[in-house]
């Protein structure tokens, strides 16, 4: 006599909600960061950035690291370095092209991973809605600039790299010791970029708090939801699930940038958030196996 179980893959609807929560934390801080820009350049901006939100998980989380091996340490190396290129290419993008055509373009960088870790038929379907969507997004024309295309690219680049490193790291370390190390990397890898702005930003009360608030938000905050959505399932439905940043950066983009919004982009919004949704119901659908 057999018996059957159920297997479920861990939890991908909580995975869902952390990378919409991710999105829209990290979205919304790229609107609040970008009035800095003027004062103190992008590069600079994201260096204050990665400061903040390194001070405040090294605060929360207390890493003991002594007792680390070779692989923890290169998984915060990985993840510290890729995070700090990724959001370098991020903010130049930003500040040459509006917010959800950037992250649009940037989505190409998680679609690949999504879409070489294809497994099925209906994961491919949704990869290929959700590309769908992001072409529609970030269609030719407006206000889009060569040098900011590159550069959110680059961004796409970097976010694959980021996808890949934050679940390897999250397999090796509990809680969010690794992400508070990896983000000290980042910090430091990008400090050179934040120096010259030390004695204005620390002189101007108002533009401290907006890049202290930036850094809480999008690195110790944004991060930690989408590193806890890579624990709990695969990079490549993670990476299906990314395409929901893009509609997040457009409804950021419209409500709080005030930037234009026009009737393809509800198109692209509405294949992202479908694929979005499918690969999540895909992912948690119940597989019966006779017990061994």
């Amino acid at each position: 006599m057999t018996t059957e179980h159920l297997r479920r893959p861990p939890s991908s609807f909580g995975a869902a909600g952390f990378v919409l929560l991710g999105a829209f934390l990290i979205q919304w801080s790229a609107a609040i960061i970008q009035p800095a820009f003027a004062q103190i350049g992008p590069a600079a901006s994201s260096g204050w950035r990665f400061l903040a939100g390194a001070v405040a998980l090294l605060l929360f989380a207390r890493p003991r690291i002594r007792s680390w091996t070779s692989k923890q340490w290169t998984g915060v190396f990985a993840l510290g370095l890729s995070s700090a290129f990724m959001n370098l290419c991020f903010y130049q993008a930003i500040q040459r092209i509006p917010l959800g055509t950037a992250v649009a373009i940037e989505y190409l960088g998680p679609f690949l991973v999504a879409a070489l870790g294809k497994r099925t038929w209906r994961h491919f379907g949704f990869v290929a809605l959700a590309s769908l969507g992001v072409v529609a997004l970030a269609r030719p024309g407006g206000n889009l600039t060569l040098v900011g295309a590159l550069f959110a690219a680059g961004s796409g680049v970097g976010w694959a790299a980021y996808a890949l490193s934050s679940h390897r790291l999250g397999d090796v370390t509990d809680g969010f010791g690794g992400l508070a190390v990896a983000m000290t990397v980042a910090s430091l890898a990008t400090f050179g970029f934040l120096a010259p702005s030390l004695t204005h930003v620390v002189s101007s009360p108002g533009l401290l708090f907006r890049v202290v608030l930036v850094g809480v938000m999008a690195t110790a905050l944004g991060f930690g939801a989408e590193m806890q959505a890579l624990r709990r399932v695969k990079p490549s439905v993670v990476g299906v699930l990314l395409a929901l940043d893009p509609a997040v950066a457009f409804l950021v983009g419209f409500v709080i940038l005030s930037q234009t919004v026009k009737p393809l982009d509800f198109v692209g919004l509405a294949c992202v958030v479908v694929s979005g949704i499918g690969v999540t119901l895909d992912a948690t659908r119940v597989t019966l196996e006779p017990a061994r």
